[in-house]
């Protein structure tokens, strides 16, 4: 379980040795996390022979906060405990609590409510856990610092796009895999931080490899439809280098291949790339060496060394520059002062801008 948060981890081993919690309030933009823990205490809090009786998947579409503590509110048969689970419970009206306005102050006040009654005192022996997907409950509330005092509230953080393909690696490893950098790199750039994808992608793979394999660019390419020549990666590689030929032959692909490669992502990743030289220059200033530089950005080592050659390849305002044609790129394929290129010609004519004028 590398791949998963700390949090995330502890919870998992504190139900593997039968340490269970009355609440677990799973909530967070992350939803593959939420997923991932809720799974596995759908397979486990539980023995199977008390499933039957003792375990309760609902959805917040289906619930309305007094069914719901009725249910939390009703005791295991045969059994220590039973298992209430309730999935996208973000759709339950007013679950994080009501507020009302004080006619003389003006200000905000909680509405005690029964789902706050019940999180003050709950029943022992109910495992009830609440899946909050997208939203997260103000700790300031009396709802969150009841959760806290009686059970767990478990944060689902997205990961950030420069940890993805650390997290990449990570996740393959779990899978008894292995995976190189750039291959990594690739995944995380073609399918963005989407982690149930990914998840689907290499478990697509882990079918037909043997146990241990090295998943490189050829795999990838080969199985999944990433090509380890033509894509953004190789893209800002060409342009660190101030290779014109790659870089022409790459938006060629791109042009060609409109659907796998739209041009806002491919824009995306420009403008983040530009904004990370524009960074590494600003540390520069500060007199942080490039160590210091990776880790404060929190970049992988195997990219952060292409940016720091690309920004010593490219002068502050040079970069200033770029960043002003992306800008213009952008509304131009947008429809903005379009004219009548073609999406192939804003290419090169951005490559050009990018690479040749100072």
């Amino acid at each position: 379980m590398s791949a998963l948060p700390e949090a995330a981890k502890k919870i998992i081993k504190d139900i593997g040795e039968k340490k269970f919690k009355p609440i677990y309030f799973l909530m967070g933009e992350e939803p593959y996390f939420i997923d991932k823990l809720a799974s596995y205490m759908e397979d486990h809090v539980l023995e199977e022979a008390d499933r039957s009786f003792n375990q309760a998947v609902h959805y917040g579409s289906d619930l309305d906060i007094s069914r719901l503590v009725g249910e939390a509110k009703r005791y295991p048969m045969m059994s220590d405990y039973q298992l209430v689970i309730v999935k996208e419970a973000q759709l339950i009206k007013n679950l994080a609590g009501k507020e009302k306005k004080d006619k003389e102050t003006g200000k905000e006040e909680e509405v005690k409510d029964v789902f706050l009654t019940y999180c003050e005192s709950p029943l022992p022996s109910t495992i009830l856990v609440i899946c909050y997907k997208g939203k997260t409950i103000d700790k300031r509330k009396s709802l969150y610092k009841a959760i806290e005092k009686n059970g767990i509230v478990f944060n689902s953080e997205v990961i950030k796009d420069w940890n993805l393909s650390k997290w990449i690696i990570d996740f393959v490893k779990e899978k008894g895999y292995r995976i190189n950098d750039k291959a990594a790199v690739m995944l995380a750039d073609f399918l963005g931080n989407d982690l149930a994808k990914i998840d689907n992608e290499v478990s697509k793979l882990a079918i037909s490899l043997p146990p241990n394999t090295e998943i490189n660019e050829l795999i990838i390419e080969r199985n999944i439809g990433i090509s380890k020549d033509y894509n953004v990666f190789e893209l800002l590689k060409a342009l660190s280098k101030q290779d014109t030929f790659k870089a022409n032959q790459i938006i060629n692909y791109f042009s060609k291949n409109q659907k796998e490669n739209p041009a806002v992502v491919t824009i995306g990743h420009l403008y983040n790339y530009y904004s990370k030289l524009l960074e590494i220059h600003y540390h520069r200033t500060k007199g942080l060496n490039s160590g210091a530089i990776a880790e404060k950005m929190g970049i992988h080592p195997f990219v952060f060394k292409e940016y720091e050659e690309a920004a010593q390849r490219y002068s502050y305002p040079k970069i200033v520059k770029n960043v002003s044609s992306l800008r213009d790129f952008d509304l131009r394929i947008k429809g903005v002062e379009s004219g009548e290129l073609s999406l192939e010609d804003f290419y090169k004519e951005f490559i050009y801008k990018v690479i040749h004028t100072r």
